[in-house]
């Protein structure tokens, strides 16, 4: 038997001098250090630290007395509202995955997530009442239904068991819960629409969760206290992580439930915001919206954008309202932002429209993130650094998931070589900076959202006039992109374009709809596989 090395002799793990990574662990931390601090704004609402602190811990305890077992996911369906905050700690806080599934889809896409997450309860709100009841019609094991009725929303109508606040009052804040044993532990579910039709379920362990919080602070360089505005929606990779974020602070998140010009400025006025995230749509509904509105803002704000390279006007826009926009990229798979474009003090003296191009960049690894590189994606051949040569973005990890819920065979493709592929083609610039060229997978990026183009020719397939269908992106100075259809009809038959796409409404989301139909014999390879890259170059001239 070898001798122990002297470093492992006598020095062993144990609770004194290790603990799982979990952010769980920053909520108790603001409670304790900082407990009158605003925690959460929700109109005239207003609590601190120590409130919500008190409240997690009664979901917690209501959710276990409830028979919530570790391990169990709770989905919730809501706006960016205090109970959806709170539901990031308080679900993993009893052991429990959070599950936060996109409001704009349609009832089928919801019902296939509830299912497929064995969901045990569902929070959900009124504005969604309507999509949520289809889905959960025809359900063979529907999930226990909690309705939060928030004061400030009367459309709609409750549809659940019971309330937030009357879930709350089952629970006790003085219940002991434990941190968990194992940071690998799942602490959140998050369902990405990829190159299929179903959507594929990203599971995150606390680890990743922890740091990725950490790396926002800290790329940010967010402070403390910082006022942050819930313009992204807590849906998208838990809104990227800042619940987390702002408990490390022991931040304000001031929320909103819909993002709107007016209560956005308003909001920044009032609360006096200092930090926002949103896709570049946002910001050129900010730049768009009338001067009056833009009135009064005299401090700084910091401005985090992703989805889609921010065009230079965009930039320039958001700088002269004196906010300083900072271009991030990842995917769901990665946490949200794992990559940054992190800027150098000797740009600020560069023309604007040069700063605006190496803004629009992809970036660099984030604190955080252990690997990026652009490579061949069979070989796993770094690709040179000299701004032309073509790979795939690669990232490894603890800000990479755990893999897909129920899909082994994907994760293991997804993860192969002991690097996550991003599936998105870029290049890699002598500085190191990545930037995007194409995309390796069929998914269309609008205003923020992923929109997979099988899904979409699934949908125009079931048209009793189409024969052949393909969906690729067209570039939308709205929307950065948006579906564009290229469509053979069967012979004899005729259809519209306004025809396709009020079909296409009455089956998918509104944000999925082709914005425009072209009627074409679709190019092909000799094997009679659809030459999409044709398509795009024909979308891009579209007048």
């Amino acid at each position: 038997m070898s001798e122990q090395h002297p470093y492992e002799q006598g020095l062993a793990r144990t609770p004194a001098n290790f603990s799982a990574l979990t952010p769980l662990s920053f909520l108790e931390r603001a409670a304790i250090v900082y407990p009158d601090r605003t925690a959460v704004v929700h109109g005239a609402l207003r609590r601190s630290w120590r409130e919500t602190h008190e409240r997690c811990l009664k979901l917690a305890s209501a959710l276990r007395r409830r028979g919530v077992q570790p391990g169990d996911t709770v989905s919730i369906i809501a706006p960016n509202l205090p109970e959806h905050f709170e539901a990031h700690f308080g679900v993993p806080m009893c052991g429990a995955v959070l599950n936060s599934i996109n409001t704009r889809l349609d009832s089928e896409a919801i019902a296939f997530i509830l299912q497929h997450a064995e969901a045990r309860v569902l929070i959900t709100e009124r504005e969604f009442s309507g999509v949520v009841a289809k889905a959960l019609q025809g359900m063979a094991h529907p999930p226990l239904v909690i309705d939060i009725d928030d004061p400030g929303w009367q459309e709609g109508e409750l549809i659940g068991e019971l309330t937030y606040e009357q879930l709350l009052s089952e629970g006790d804040d003085s219940e002991a819960w434990t941190l968990p044993d194992d940071e690998w532990q799942a602490i959140s579910l998050n369902y990405t629409s990829g190159t299929t039709g179903d959507p594929k379920g990203v599971v995150y362990h606390h680890r990743g969760a922890y740091l990725n919080a950490t790396s926002n602070l800290v790329s940010w360089n967010m402070g403390d206290n910082p006022v942050y505005l819930w313009t992204l929606p807590m849906f998208h990779c838990n809104g990227w992580c800042f619940p987390w974020t702002l408990a490390l602070a022991a931040g304000t998140a001031v929320c909103l439930r819909h993002v709107r010009a007016e209560p956005i400025f308003d909001a920044i006025r009032r609360e006096k915001v200092d930090h926002f995230c949103g896709a570049p749509i946002v910001l050129n509904m900010l730049n768009g919206a009338p001067d009056a509105l833009k009135q009064g803002i005299e401090h700084a704000v910091k401005v985090m954008t992703a989805g889609a390279a921010p065009p230079a006007a965009v930039i320039q826009g958001m700088e002269e309202l004196g906010f300083k926009v900072t271009h991030v990229y990842g995917l769901t798979e990665t946490y949200g932002p794992s990559v940054i474009c992190a800027w150098h003090e000797g740009w600020n003296e560069r023309p604007l429209a040069e700063q605006a191009r190496l803004k629009s960049r992809q970036g660099v690894r984030a604190p955080m993130l252990d690997g990026l590189m652009v490579a061949d994606p069979q070989t796993l051949q770094p690709v040179p650094q000299d701004g032309q040569s073509i790979g795939e973005i690669m990232m490894r990890g603890n800000l990479v998931m755990k893999g897909y819920l129920k899909n082994p065979a994907t994760t293991q493709e997804s993860l192969a070589g002991g690097w996550f592929h991003s599936g998105d083609l870029a290049v890699w610039h002598p500085d190191g900076y990545v930037e995007i060229k194409d995309r390796s997978k069929d998914v269309i990026i609008s205003g923020g959202e992923n929109i997979s183009s099988i899904e979409v020719e699934d949908v125009l397939y079931r048209h009793p006039a189409v024969a052949e269908a393909a969906v690729v992106a067209r570039p939308d100075d709205k929307w950065g992109e948006t579906p564009c259809a290229f469509v053979t009809l069967k012979a004899g038959a005729v259809a519209s374009q306004d025809e396709i796409i009020a079909f296409c409404r009455e089956h998918m989301a509104r944000f999925k709809v082709p914005k425009s139909v072209v009627f074409c014999e679709l190019p092909k390879t000799s094997t009679g596989k659809i030459q999409k890259f044709v398509l795009r170059a024909q979308a891009r001239e579209l007048p």
